[in-house]
């Protein structure tokens, strides 16, 4: 790790910046906060980070005990970068964090990936909604397949493809910011074809309030909840 910049501060806030207060380490963090990916899919999902950049930075991520690399070998020959078990626990950190960056008055121009979409229903979660949300509900955002699991007092999702779902949503990234955003209803995208939902009546419903609540206010929640029941 010699050359890599550091405060020199045995202070915990110094030491913890050390290993992750270089541009894109974060980013890079939560965009393994679901599961493990490739490096050009990390690279697709980091708008504006050159190759060698990214590789410096999972260099010295892995480095520190942060990511680790998985070689799945032949005959597929893939590189996985994941998460190790200190690295996860950045997770509430930067759930928190998220919590205080929306509150910036300052908002990019850029688009809402995939990963920060689904983890603004983590950030958002509220335990004692827990019951009236409990289910299993999978995203299918174009080639990518989310599993979002609502059980005691939590929320957990992954990247995953099992176990069978109660309901299910399919559409692709620009329609679910379209719909996250307040661009189009939910009933709308049905109405186009560009969003499709699965599953009983009851368990849609879940689905829709789990999605949207980090993006809409309660009242018009519901309202989007019913419209969406009374259609199916």
């Amino acid at each position: 790790m010699s050359g890599m910049r550091s405060y020199g501060d045995p202070c915990g806030v110094a030491r913890g910046l050390d290993v992750i207060g270089e541009r894109w380490a974060l980013l890079v963090v939560r965009d393994l906060l679901l599961g493990p990916r490739r490096f050009n899919d990390l690279l697709g999902g980091l708008p504006g980070v050159s190759p060698n950049v990214l590789s410096q930075r999972l260099r010295q991520l892995t480095d520190h005990g942060v990511v680790r690399r998985r070689d799945l070998g032949p005959p597929t020959r893939v590189h996985l970068y994941e998460l190790t078990e200190w690295g996860r626990a950045l997770e509430p950190i930067l759930l928190q964090f998220g919590r205080w960056g929306s509150q910036s008055p300052q908002l990019p121009d850029g688009a809402l990936g995939i990963d920060s979409l689904l983890l603004s229903i983590k950030a958002a979660f509220d335990p004692a909604r827990a019951a009236d949300l409990r289910g299993v509900y999978k995203f299918h955002i174009d080639a990518d397949t989310y599993l979002a699991e609502v059980a005691d007092d939590s929320v957990q999702i992954r990247r995953d493809t099992t176990p069978e779902p109660d309901a299910a949503l399919t559409t692709d990234i620009d329609t679910l910011r379209a719909v996250c955003g307040h661009q189009i209803t939910m009933a709308a995208a049905q109405d186009s074809g560009r969003l499709r939902l699965s599953g009983d009546q009851h368990a849609t419903r879940r689905l829709t309030t789990l999605l949207l609540t980090p993006f809409t206010p309660a009242p018009q929640l519901t309202a989007d909840a019913d419209e969406d029941l009374n259609r199916q």
